[in-house]
């Protein structure tokens, strides 16, 4: 599946959530869908515990 496709069906369900349910309901939907979107990526291998905590360093290189 497309990435276009994807972000098609999760901006149509932030859009129903927002249009039913109120703006509540719009942040409840965008914080699931990034946690899941997170641990797909954590499963996927694409993405690593520790670079969610480990500060960045500003010309790239690690010490």
């Amino acid at each position: 599946m497309s990435m276009a496709v994807v972000g098609l069906a999760a901006g149509m369900a932030l859009g129903f959530a927002g249009y039913f349910g109120g703006f509540g309901a719009f942040l409840l939907v965008a914080a699931l869908g990034l946690i899941g979107f997170v641990a797909g990526k954590f499963l996927d291998g694409e993405l690593e515990l520790g670079d969610l905590f480990r500060p960045r360093e500003r010309d790239g290189r690690r010490r």
